[in-house]
């Protein structure tokens, strides 16, 4: 009887197991299937794009997508632009993310709830967009890079979280040991924080970097210098040049072909903007993973 208990058991386990291995599969289709269909949409040709040929891999296999996209000369500087406000910006971010969370993870801060508050009360209530404007007006960031990156240069959901991970994972043991040895707070930070916290480190840098390469509406309120635009901006001009308006286009061969390379050029907008960061992603996957369970388990 016990035997028959403990295979039926087994056969259950292997009934779940199946189950959902086959539930996630169908999931991870889902999810895979349009990143796939566009970069393989990116490779084809614009007739083969425009007809609905193209299912799972490329279709007359083409670069016109592509070489629309590079031959407009902003796209290099959009592309450099981009790179500049993504590091400096994350420098920046994970900075004042790190000098503000330490102290603030650390009982014995005179006057902690009280800047608790005052961190997160502005996670609730914003001044808007005219009052932030006429601040960076008056700031004289208006068509600078500074405008990119001084304004949000912290989040306060980064913050939290830093602070719970050193709350959680760095034992106060390892202050109170730097301490006896004569070492001073800058000296803990420095040399017993921060390299316990590779992991955080990593989750919050990746978070900013993403903000950043991403970042589309700050660069279109605070900037008119084309030189100073970002790769979104770029792309936005490149899309909107190639819309079409049918009104104007006769022929219906020559509004299908133009049509044909507008949704090209999409699909290659797309694979050129997300690759950078697509490309990121595996070198900080293992420590996004084990960052992201922060607050979840302690010990």
């Amino acid at each position: 009887m016990f035997l028959s208990k403990k295979r039926l058991g087994s056969r259950n386990d292997e009934v779940f197991y199946f189950v959902t291995n086959a539930i996630l599969a169908v999931i991870t289709l889902l999810v895979l299937y349009p990143l796939i269909y566009i970069v393989s949409a990116s490779f084809s040709s614009p007739n083969a794009v425009s007809s609905g040929k193209v299912i799972l891999f490329p279709v007359e296999f083409s670069l016109e997508g592509y070489e629309a996209v590079f031959k407009n000369n902003m796209i290099v500087s959009g592309y450099a632009n981009s790179l500049f406000y993504t590091i400096a910006g994350t420098v920046i971010n994970v900075g004042l993310t790190l000098i503000a969370a330490y102290p603030l993870s650390r009982k014995d801060l005179p006057g902690k709830n009280i800047l608790m508050f005052i961190f997160s009360f502005t996670m609730i209530f914003n001044g808007g967009i005219i009052p932030n404007y006429i601040l960076i007006r008056d700031l004289g960031m208006i068509n600078t890079r500074w405008a990119l990156l001084l304004p949000g240069a912290i989040s306060v959901y980064n913050m939290i979280v830093t602070r719970t991970f050193f709350q959680s994972n760095i034992p106060i043991e390892l202050y109170e040991a730097t301490s006896l040895d004569g070492g001073s707070d800058f000296k803990y930070f420095t040399s017993v924080v921060l390299p316990l916290s590779k992991a955080v480190i990593a989750v919050i840098s990746l978070f900013y970097a993403l903000s950043h390469w991403n970042a589309f509406f700050n660069a279109f309120l605070y900037l008119n210098n084309k030189s100073l635009f970002p790769l979104q901006i770029v792309l936005r001009d490149i899309l909107i040049s190639t819309s079409i308006d049918p009104s104007l286009v006769l022929d219906p061969e020559t509004m299908a072909a133009r049509q044909g390379l507008a949704d090209l050029l999409k699909y290659s907008l797309i694979v050129v903007a997300s690759a950078p960061m697509i490309c990121l992603y595996p070198f900080v996957q293992k420590f996004f993973i084990k960052g992201v369970m922060i607050g979840s388990i302690k010990g």
